[in-house]
C-alpha cells in the first residue's frame, strides 16, 4: 500500500513541479532509498521532460554507470557534464564517495594491481593515484608500476558473555522443540 502512495507522489511530484525537483528526487532515490526505484521513476517521468532538461540526462547516465558498477564509466560521465551550482555539490560528493569504495574494494580484494588499473578505478591520473596511494601507507613500486595496497584491519567481534550466549542457545532449542 505504501507503495501506491509513494507511486501517486511521484506522479505528482512529475506532473506539477519543475525540473531541478524531479533531478533532486532522483538522486534520493538512486543514492538513499533504492537505485531499482529510482529505474522504474525513470521510465514513469515524460520524455518531454527527459529532453527538455539535458542535466537530467545527465544524471541519468551517471546512475547509469552506478548500477553497472562500472568505477571508470562513472568518473567519465561526472566529468562529461558542466554541473549547475546546485547539483554540483551532489556530484563531488558522489565522485569521493565512490573513489572512497574504490580504495576500500581494492584493499579487500588485491594484493597487487597494476597502477594504470587502480588509477582507472579510483578516477584519477597514474601520477594522482600513486600519490594517493602513498598517503594511504600503501606500498607503490616504481620499477614494476605496480600497487600493493593495505589490508584493513578486520572488524572487531563482539563477545557475548558466556550466560547471555547460553540463554541464546536455550531459547533457539526451545523454539525447536516447540
Amino acid at each position: 500500500m505504501l507503495h501506491v502512495y509513494l507511486m501517486l507522489i511521484q506522479i505528482y511530484i512529475i506532473s506539477v513541479f519543475s525540473h531541478n525537483i524531479i533531478i533532486i528526487y532522483i538522486f534520493l532515490y538512486y543514492f538513499i532509498i533504492c537505485r531499482n526505484n529510482a529505474r522504474y521513476l525513470w521510465k514513469r517521468i515524460p520524455q518531454a521532460i527527459k529532453t527538455a532538461n539535458p542535466e537530467l540526462a545527465a544524471i541519468w547516465a551517471v546512475g547509469q554507470r552506478i548500477w553497472q558498477r562500472d568505477f571508470p564509466g562513472i568518473y567519465t560521465a561526472i566529468d562529461a557534464y558542466q554541473w549547475s551550482e546546485s547539483i554540483l555539490p551532489v556530484m563531488e560528493a558522489l565522485r569521493e564517495s565512490t573513489r572512497r569504495r574504490a580504495y576500500g574494494l581494492v584493499a579487500q580484494a588485491y594484493t597487487s594491481i597494476s597502477a594504470e588499473d587502480f588509477a582507472a578505478f579510483v578516477g584519477y591520473s597514474v601520477e594522482e593515484a600513486v600519490k594517493g596511494v602513498v598517503s594511504h601507507g600503501w606500498q607503490a613500486d616504481p620499477n614494476t608500476r605496480m600497487i600493493m595496497p593495505q589490508k584493513p584491519d578486520p572488524p572487531p567481534v563482539s563477545l557475548v558473555p558466556n550466560e547471555q550466549q547460553l540463554a541464546r542457545l536455550t531459547d533457539y532449542v526451545a523454539f525447536l522443540e516447540n
